[in-house]
C-alpha cells in the first residue's frame, strides 16, 4: 500500500458503501462506489448467488454487474495474496499474485476528498 498504516484501513472505507458501477475498461475491471474507486488490473473471481465466477470467463460480466446494489459488509487483505469483498453471501475477490496480475501492479483504490469526489487526498493504495 502507499498510503495508510493498517492494511484493513481501505476495507473500513468501503464498508457500508454500495456499488454503484462496475465499469469494464478495455483490459481492467473498475468497481464504483458512489465516490471511491476501486480498480482491478488482475483477473478478479467470485462468488455470486452460489455460482462462481471468474473474469474473464463468459458468464463472468453478467455475474459482475449484479453486484452493482449491493453493500461492502466487511472484507479481508491479505497484502502478498488477496483482496476479498464481502456482500453477505456474495464475495468478490482480487488476486494478488504476480501471476495473476499480469504487471507491477494487481489494484488500486482512490478515496474521496473532504468535499466527496474522487481523489487521491482522500487516500490512495496500491497493490
Amino acid at each position: 500500500m502507499t498510503h495508510g498504516n493498517q492494511p484493513d484501513e481501505p476495507l473500513r472505507m468501503l464498508t457500508g458503501l454500495e456499488v454503484s458501477a462496475v465499469s469494464f475498461v478495455r483490459d481492467y475491471v473498475e468497481l464504483h462506489f458512489d465516490g471511491p474507486v476501486l480498480r482491478v488490473f488482475s483477473h478478479p473471481r467470485g462468488v455470486y448467488g452460489g455460482r462462481e465466477w471468474r473474469f474473464p470467463a463468459p458468464g463472468s460480466s453478467d455475474l459482475m454487474r449484479c453486484y452493482i446494489g449491493k453493500t461492502v459488509d466487511g472484507g479481508e487483505v491479505d497484502p502478498d495474496r488477496v483482496i476479498a469483498l464481502h456482500f453477505g453471501e456474495h464475495r468478490f475477490v482480487i488476486p494478488l499474485d504476480c501471476e495473476s496480475s499480469g504487471g507491477p501492479e494487481s489494484a488500486n483504490l482512490v478515496g474521496v476528498d473532504e468535499d466527496g469526489r474522487t481523489s487521491v487526498r482522500g487516500g490512495f493504495w496500491v497493490w
